[in-house]
């Protein structure tokens, strides 16, 4: 039997991103002891990655923002598929977790009467998303960690957990190992928070990083947690897409919400073309009005025009970029043309230092001067672990999960800044849930030894393989078939292929064998995430297979219109069956009560009478 050290903690945080550390931070706060469990180092979440801003109805650039405009906006965004007790909590709490950053030492820029700016994001009905330049996540998770570290948290580093356990029904703790000297660790808890992130390098152009694998979904799944909405995925619109070494890496809607426009290869600026009717009275339909809009936000007036198209919702930019492609008037590498050059090179820099930066350093464009070309980009995913609205707990006792891990708030498609808001709101409520549930028990229960050694065996058998296919072989071809497959724009026919090569891609991951020891061993560590992404990839493809309409991240080519007598209703929830296979439900949130509906476009309802 392998040797393992064994840790004791009241409250497990998996994952150490904004959500998590949100998480610990309140958890540790409560006075229960809280281990942070990071697969990277700290500070390397995809946090840092989000760059335009945290949306949140401060009102103040417009006084005429309000909770009860932002719900709206995220219910409309969503496609009202979203939980709309999730879009009030989130809606009214957000407010004040900004304020919290800030009296924690985040420093976000300012208006010229000193309070916290706020730009325009796609969706928003005004400028909501507190920001500092482009720079958000970085310094949302520098506030975080800065507060955490002396919280009395211990924090585990390059540590990857690979089996979650469960005690008479309830989570009782977790099998985890160190990714720089292979050794094995159990850690033992009252509870368990996943803060893990989403699943974006499951397609071959992502904005995400190495660690975006999946791995919170599938510990959830094999754990016997229901999953739901994992159809809906987000290709945001605007990822860079030349040179190729740097395709997917995100170009923040900050650009857009900055007043750039998107061009096609002659020169148009389309996106007049594709306004959606549900959105048809909130957004120009002239260049002239979305310029004037444009003046207005930069010389400090509200905005009474309506607003650039460049600004709706995510989905819509996204499939429209890839209609313009698919009509032959793509830029020069196949994406649109992202223009800010027109407005003052200084202020440019100023407001968007890192993509000035980025596209400088990377593609050798000047933005000031030059377009960028864009492209959608696998970013984020709106489905996810199933919670209780109010507690952020999963249908397993004991296990919660906050952020892109879980689902509820986004619908069929997020609105951009909703992401950070989503994290430092859902990421307290976890952990003070968390605790709570802790401090419920006395003594750490008892896991099964059995269960412990099968899941060390489990995470040692690549490295006893051998002539075992390379692992990075398996996973090239993954992200490759779900690119094609499971992508932007889907069909019966792709999707029911998908998931033949899924079980094809199964028997080959379980061949894998990765050469060497345990210390610093690459191939080790993409053997074993492997199955987390065939199952997340699987789930994704079975969903989206099942949904027969096309709403928000999720587009069928065969279904190309909202099915507002059904499915419109409905969402999806994925469970593991008692067989091992994977099965598929549908469900519905409680009724929107009348004092919320009347917040909503009721056109956009389609209830029957």
């Amino acid at each position: 039997m392998e040797n393992y050290t064994e840790h004791l903690f009241d409250v497990i945080v998996i994952g150490a991103g904004g959500a998590g550390l949100r998480a610990a931070i309140e958890a540790s706060a409560n006075g229960v002891s809280v281990a942070l469990i990071t697969k990277s180092m700290l500070g390397k979440a995809h946090t840092v990655m989000a760059e335009g801003g945290a949306a949140a109805a401060l009102a103040n650039k417009d006084h005429r923002d309000s909770w009860e405009i932002h719900f709206r906006d995220t219910m409309k965004g969503g496609k009202y598929l979203g939980d709309w007790r999730m879009a009030q909590i989130h809606a009214q709490q957000a407010p004040d977790r900004i304020r919290e950053l800030e009296q924690w030492g985040a420093v976000f820029d300012r208006t010229p009467r000193g309070l916290t700016s706020q730009r325009n994001f796609g969706g928003h009905t005004y400028p909501r998303l507190a920001h500092i330049g482009d720079a958000t996540g970085l310094e949302l998770i520098r506030t975080l960690q800065q507060k955490g570290i002396h919280t009395g948290m211990e924090v585990f580093m390059e540590f990857t957990v690979r089996k979650l356990f469960k005690t008479d029904g309830r989570i009782s703790g977790c099998l985890a190992y160190n990714r720089s000297d292979g050794t094995l660790h159990l850690f033992k808890g009252k509870a368990i928070i996943l803060a893990t992130g989403g699943a974006t390098r499951c397609w071959e152009v992502c904005s995400g990083s190495w660690e975006y694998t999946g791995e919170g979904y599938a510990l959830a799944y094999w754990a016997g947690a229901e999953l739901g909405d994992m159809e809906f995925v987000q290709f945001h619109p605007t990822g860079m897409i030349w040179p190729p070494s740097v395709k997917g890496i995100l170009v923040t809607e900050g650009v857009r919400g900055e007043g750039g426009m998107l061009r096609n290869s002659e020169g148009n600026r389309f996106m007049f073309n594709y306004v959606p009717e549900m959105y048809r009275d909130e957004f120009a339909d002239t260049e002239e009005e979305a310029l004037a809009w444009v003046d207005e936000v930069i010389s400090g007036k509200l905005a009474t025009k309506r607003r650039p198209p460049e600004l709706l919702t995510r989905d819509v930019v996204a499939k429209a970029i890839n209609s313009e492609r698919d009509a032959g008037r793509s830029s020069e590498h196949g994406g649109a043309y992202l223009d800010i050059s027109w407005r003052d090179p200084e202020e440019v820099k100023k407001k968007l230092p890192g993509m000035y930066h980025q596209f400088m350093e990377l593609a050798a464009v000047d933005i000031t001067q030059q377009p960028m070309e864009v492209g959608p980009t696998a970013h984020y995913v709106m489905g996810g672990i199933k919670v209780n609205s109010y507690t952020q707990e999963s249908t397993i006792k004991g296990l919660f999960a906050a952020g892109e891990a879980a689902t509820g708030l986004h619908g069929a498609n997020r609105l951009g800044g909703n992401s950070l808001s989503d994290l430092i709101v859902f990421g307290k409520i976890a952990g003070e849930q968390a605790s709570i549930y802790a401090e419920q028990f006395d003594d750490f229960v008892d896991i099964e030894k059995e269960e412990i050694n099968d899941a060390i065996a489990e995470t040692l058998a690549p490295l006893e393989r051998r002539d075992g296919e390379n692992p990075a072989k398996v996973v090239e071809d993954l992200r490759k078939m779900m690119q094609h497959k499971v992508g932007i724009i889907r069909t019966k026919h792709l999707l029911e292929e998908a998931l033949i090569d899924l079980d094809e891609l199964e028997e080959r991951a379980a061949k894998t064998s990765a050469q060497g020891g345990r210390i610093y061993n690459p191939g080790w560590h993409q053997a074993l995430e492997i199955g987390a992404m065939i199952d997340v990839s699987r789930m994704c493809a079975l969903a989206a297979l099942r949904r027969e309409e096309s709403r928000g991240g999720h587009t069928r080519d065969d279904f190309p219109t909202p099915d507002h007598k059904y499915w419109g209703k409905i969402n999806s929830v994925i469970v593991k069956g008692k067989d091992g296979s994977m099965s598929i439900d549908y469900t519905t949130y409680p009724s929107i009560p009348e004092e919320l509906k009347k917040l909503l476009d009721a056109d956009d309802l389609h209830e029957e009478e």
